[in-house]
């Protein structure tokens, strides 16, 4: 069993720390906003993911996990992950700002400690951060050196929402970047109990593997859509291309999903991110613009389907799904709010439904109607946009005559349209 302390009870964060205590490690988790911090004490999980409010409830019950927004409870841990947000700059690179004062608040605990500490970054960041940022910043704020009072290692994660704490506990490898046998082998032991791959590779590979993971997943994605695109045109059905080509096992079946475009606090965020990066190596990342500009126009494809059957000034569309995936309550970068947007700008009278995500929709779209069920938001309507995969949307009877623009693949209607098919 390992102490452990988590910086940050974000998405990465409650996960992480959730599933290590359920790996039989004690778990801090430390957050600067107090009201997550006493909602997390009362069992009470702040986001919508498969199987955490249980996990949450299991641990808190049991002593294993615990959440607190003093800095100070680092000391009373061996090992302490940040998990904190790295959002995109105007420019597209990662802001640095919320790890640097992580780790600045680390190390002055760490000034106060005697024994070694492994520091393990979880946070995305590009090539050369830890080695060139964070490590010399820890060196400073703790007054102690690298390799002789501490080490630091990295471990990305890779996380689905929807499947992230079967993605934690049953993953595809375990990536471990470090410079430091001691950091290594605490992290290491932080995971005892699961059984994947073990990849140990310098610091700077383990950056690299993960943004370029997600790079990859989102080149492919984009490739299939553009496929789709030109399947359209010559009444091909894509989804019989993705199906014959995913059969290659060098190029496998998933994310062959042609659709509406990709979302989500990730692929566009670390796109963008290694877009900027290459940029100030002096590199033209042709092919990852590329896969930003395809994702970029797809949601407008919708709109222009609908305006192919209807003028949409003045009629009311429903948009099922706002969620950038199901099972999930995310709406950061979800092709949702691009059409919504859209919509709103041709004068369309816009309801939605969303069986997760709503209440954050709402935050920033007001204005709108929103249903309590997919039928009320059906009901009524002139046209209806599927946006999101939900499988209570797959059910033909739900949309008796209208007309439906789906840009997901999940249904058959007599009045239909499809994205790219």
């Amino acid at each position: 069993m390992s102490n452990i302390s988590i910086i940050g009870a974000g998405y990465v964060g409650l996960v992480s720390g959730l599933c290590f205590a359920e790996l039989g490690n004690q778990v801090v988790c430390i957050e600067k906003m107090e009201g997550r911090v006493d909602e997390l004490n009362r069992k009470v999980c702040p986001i919508y993911e498969n199987g955490l409010e249980d996990l949450l409830k299991r641990h808190i019950d049991s002593g294993g996990f615990r959440s607190s927004a003093d800095y100070d409870d680092v000391l009373s841990t061996d090992l302490t992950f940040v998990c904190v947000g790295t959002p995109s700059n105007v420019d597209g690179s990662l802001n640095l700002d919320h790890i640097t004062e992580s780790i600045k608040e680390i190390g002055s605990r760490l000034k106060r400690k005697r024994g070694f500490h492994t520091v393990v970054i979880k946070s995305t960041v590009m090539p050369g951060t830890t080695m060139k940022l964070l490590i010399p910043e820890l060196e400073r704020s703790s007054g102690k050196k690298n390799g002789k009072d501490w080490g630091m290692a990295v471990n990305p994660e890779f996380l689905r929402e929807g499947s992230a704490v079967h993605d934690f506990l049953v993953p595809d490898r375990i990536v471990i970047g470090s410079d430091d046998s001691r950091a290594r082998d605490a992290v290491k032991g932080s995971y005892a109990g699961v059984i994947a791959p073990l990849v140990e590779v310098p610091i700077s590979t383990a950056e690299m593997i993960k943004v370029a993971s997600n790079s990859f997943l989102a080149a492919k994605i984009s490739f299939i859509n553009e496929i789709g695109n030109i399947c359209k045109t010559v009444d091909v059905d894509v989804r019989d291309v993705a199906k014959g080509m995913g059969l290659d096992k060098r190029i496998g079946p998933d994310f062959l999903r042609a659709g509406c475009g990709f979302g989500g606090s990730c692929f566009p965020k670390d796109l963008r991110g290694l877009i900027a990066f290459a940029s100030y190596q002096g590199v033209e990342a042709r092919m990852l613009r590329s896969t930003l500009e395809v994702n970029d126009r797809q949601p407008s494809r919708m709109i222009e389907l609908l305006e192919r059957h209807i003028d949409v000034k003045g009629r009311t569309v429903a948009v099922l799904g706002l969620a950038f995936k199901p099972q999930t309550d995310d709406i950061r970068e979800a092709t949702s709010r691009r059409v919504v947007n859209e919509l709103l700008e041709r004068g369309a009278r816009v309801r939605v439904h969303d069986y997760c995500a709503m209440d954050n929709f709402r935050k920033e779209f007001p204005q709108l109607e929103y249903c309590g069920t997919p039928q009320d938001c059906v009901q009524g309507s002139d046209a209806v946009l599927i946006v999101t995969e939900w499988p209570g949307y797959a059910d033909p009877a739900l949309y008796e005559d209208k007309l439906v623009i789906d840009g997901r693949g999940i249904v058959r209607t007599e009045n239909y349209e499809g994205i790219c098919w």
